[in-house]
């Protein structure tokens, strides 16, 4: 029986409430089904948010790396990279002359076309050559490249998550991508909300094709034991359903027959590093070759990412999938490095964050339980002159786009409206970011972005329904002017 889109909507909201404990809290649900929690990205050392904000005032060409860390102080979850195969062709022109010479050109392009194409040439002598030539799609190509793909207008794309289809269409909204989690391993995860097991895939992809959307599915299963806990690692019964769950969610995939993203286990790979020797997730144990689809890979978190990917070029090649870089404060100094060894950049996209949460949300007084945060600075200058701003986040992107050659994918962007009352309250806390972002979409193309997905990170926060039109209104009028990509 088919379990209402109401349930898996509110499901998929409150699989993203949490609160603060060193950093990160995993709040549990007596229900197996409502178990799941989200939390952000955020920095767990009160004493380093003190000094970081007091590193503000050195000079702008510190800024990139500054504003991560104040991110840290304040949340954002999920990561995402990308992959874009070239074109190589490759090919043999035989030809004897006398007179007139015909020669034959064979050339195999990988990924995209197979073609022959025949010559005649006029004079005299023997020829006999071989050439090779390839072809590569360009880093500032690759979100066009990738957008085509897609089916979509070679523009800035602009996306709605974790938001009931019936809200999305009485407003009249239009979104290029659908987002929605996957969540849980064993009793009551994903698999088991609908019948067939599985089935809830084709849900989310029938109603992303009603809104002429992408579906995008955020896989969250690591997160089962609680946020943070990586116990499951090396428990071979709760790995057994893990990749047997990743399997279905690629078979499903499949058989939907048509483009779908993939996000990969958002703050799992920050988890992993932090346990790791030398941010080498190949020093970090889990089991991977017992499972059948990778017996060829290692028995670490490396291994596990190579074969998430694996599978999912093997089993479902209309999926495009991203990981979310880990934008924890304590990891950064090596946080491209590590998901370059986890093979990051052999994905189709960078999953990149800001906060999970209204800003509004962690500036109120006392703070409330579920945006209890260390930090100041939570609302962004849309100025660009004082710290935290939006020229900052960007820098912080590039460093992933040109590090990673991949296109970035902003994700479970906050819906917050703009105020200059700091705070808010239950469903209306302030932020800008929707404002700022679908003002100023060229600034995101010109550091690889491809697109944006808004949605709340937990219950409390501002939604398409309490945001007295926003995101409709913004979005509209970003789609009539958006910006096009290179």
């Amino acid at each position: 029986m088919v379990a209402s889109i109401a349930d898996r909507i509110f499901f998929s909201a409150w699989v993203l409430t949490c609160q603060h404990c060193e950093g990160l809290l995993f709040k549990r649900q007596a229900s197996n089904r409502f178990r799941q929690s989200r939390k952000g990205i955020v920095y767990h050392k009160e004493n380093l948010c003190h000094f970081i904000h007091s590193l503000m005032k050195l000079p702008t060409i510190l800024a990139a790396s500054l504003l991560i860390a104040t991110s840290a102080c304040g949340g954002g979850g999920g990561s995402t990279a990308a992959t874009t195969t070239g074109t190589t062709t490759t090919g043999t022109t035989t030809g004897t002359t006398t007179g007139t010479t015909t020669g034959t050109t064979a050339g195999t392009t990988t990924g995209t076309s197979t073609g022959t194409t025949t010559g005649t040439n006029t004079g005299t002598g023997t020829t006999t050559g071989t050439g090779t030539g390839t072809t590569v799609v360009t880093l500032e190509k690759k979100a066009a490249a990738l957008v085509a793909k897609l089916g979509k207008s070679s523009r800035f794309l602009v996306g709605l998550g974790s938001a009931d289809l019936a809200d999305i269409q009485k407003q009249g909204i239009t979104p290029d991508i659908y987002d929605q989690y996957l969540v849980g391993v064993g009793a009551g995860s994903w698999p088991t909300w609908n019948s067939p097991s599985g089935a809830y895939v084709q849900v989310v992809a029938q109603n992303a094709d009603k809104l002429g959307a992408i579906p995008m599915f955020t896989l969250y299963q690591m997160a089962s034991n609680g946020d943070g806990n990586l116990s499951g690692l090396t428990n071979t019964t709760f790995m057994k359903n893990y990749w047997d769950n990743v399997r279905l969610m690629f078979q499903q995939i499949k058989a939907y027959g048509k483009p779908a993203l993939v996000n990969f286990e958002p703050d799992f790979w920050g988890y992993t590093q932090r346990i790791s020797n030398n941010a080498d997730p190949a020093t970090v144990s889990a089991q991977v070759s017992n499972n059948p689809d990778c017996s060829n890979q290692p028995n670490s978190v490396a291994g596990l990412s190579k074969c998430l990917m694996q599978m999912a070029r093997a089993i479902a090649p209309n999926a495009y999938i991203g990981f979310p870089p880990a934008l924890f404060g304590d990891l950064h100094s090596t946080a491209m490095s590590y998901m370059l060894k986890l093979g990051a950049d052999k994905a189709d996209f960078i999953v990149m964050q800001t906060l999970d949460r209204d800003s509004g949300c962690f500036e109120t007084v006392p703070q409330v339980s579920y945006c209890t945060r260390a930090g100041t600075g939570w609302y962004w200058d849309e100025s660009n002159l004082t710290s935290p701003n939006f020229k900052e986040h960007f820098a912080l992107a590039k460093t992933y786009y040109q590090g990673l050659q991949l296109p970035v994918l902003w994700w479970q962007t906050p819906l917050g409206v703009p105020s200059t009352q700091i705070g808010g309250s239950s469903g209306k806390y302030r932020d800008n970011k929707v404002r700022y972002f679908l003002t100023h979409a060229s600034e995101m193309v010109a550091v690889g972005g491809l697109g944006a997905v808004f949605s709340t990170g937990e219950v409390n926060q501002t939604s398409i329904n309490t945001d007295g039109g926003q995101f409709k209104t913004y979005s509209t009028s970003y789609l009539a002017k958006p910006a096009a990509l290179p």
